[in-house]
């Protein structure tokens, strides 16, 4: 299969998926919190807006909070967004827990999130693929419940589990579709990747059906020490933590030619499917960075 490239949307530019469908992408993302260090929006709300002005592209969560909502209404809207963008959702879920107050907020305690991630996880297959559904979880109870309309998608959109821990990589082999990591270098998402498979292969599946996705920062600059300097004042203030002496190992920076170098040795550790997340000096920036890479960085990638 190809390498397949998608960008990350800001929130607030979710109008301009458009154009990053007429500029050959293969997806488009939008991330969430409910509460956060910088503003956000709805996930699902989002993707529901791009599937309105798109017709090809996959539209992805990088990612949905999923220990957030109770399962039964996160199947209902994740399937509600498969149906009007006709087949074309991926479903990157993770667990959070970063800020701990958007758990308080909704009731849910932050020590219970895996668990809840993994309980839902199994929700959504079996309203997705069954009617009249029997579930008793520490979390759900179903009594004769069928969802309808199910997903275009069979079985319901791809999920592709994120996380750097070892119980996600865990989740994404035993209960996923695909493992999404990010803030990784090639090695570190090669090891990952194959415990994901390794676990999906325990579990009974074929290893080889887990798709490799990264969710990758990326830096266009005229050099690299200006990209390095953009790249750890921006994940800094995101992340609220500083990150001056690693920003080199998990930011592909520079110019293009050194950005497609560096994209490379992560396909070379078995990613499939890059979500790149520019990191530009201002908001203005956002789309004439997307520009460059379709223009600079993903025809050498492909070739």
């Amino acid at each position: 299969m190809p390498l397949q490239f998608g960008i990350n949307l800001w929130p607030h530019q979710w109008q301009d998926v458009s154009r990053i469908e007429e500029l050959g992408y293969d997806s488009a993302w939008t991330s969430e919190h409910i509460f956060f260090y910088f503003p956000t929006f709805d996930a699902l709300t989002s993707l529901a807006a791009m599937a309105a002005r798109t017709s090809r592209i996959r539209l992805g969560t990088a990612v949905l909070l999923l220990p957030l909502r109770p399962a039964a209404l996160a199947a209902k809207e994740i399937a509600s967004v498969d149906n009007i963008s006709g087949g074309r959702v991926i479903l990157g879920a993770g667990i959070g827990g970063e800020y701990t107050k958007e758990f308080e907020a909704v009731g849910v305690p932050v020590r219970e999130r895996g668990a809840r991630a993994d309980e839902a996880l199994r929700v959504l297959k079996l309203l997705y693929t069954q009617d009249n559904v029997q579930f008793e979880g520490l979390f759900t109870r179903l009594d004769g419940v069928t969802l309808a309309p199910k997903p275009v998608q069979p079985g319901g959109p791809p999920i592709w589990v994120a996380g750097r821990s070892e119980a996600a990589m865990r989740r994404a082999g035993r209960l996923g579709d695909g493992y999404l990591p990010y803030l990784f270098s090639p090695e570190r998402f090669r090891d990952g990747l194959a415990k994901a498979r390794g676990y999906a292969e325990k579990a009974g599946r074929d290893p080889s059906a887990i798709t490799g996705a990264i969710y990758q920062f990326i830096c266009l600059a005229d050099n690299y020490n200006e990209a390095k300097s953009l790249a750890a004042a921006d994940l800094s203030r995101r992340y609220n933590q500083p990150f001056e002496k690693i920003v080199d190992r998990y930011v592909v920076m520079g110019k293009a030619k050194d950005c497609a170098a560096r994209l490379a040795t992560f396909a070379d550790a078995g990613v499939e499917h890059f979500i790149l997340v520019p990191i530009v000096p201002a908001p203005a920036d956002f789309m004439p960075h997307v520009e460059a890479y379709a223009a600079e960085v993903l025809p050498k990638m492909r070739a």
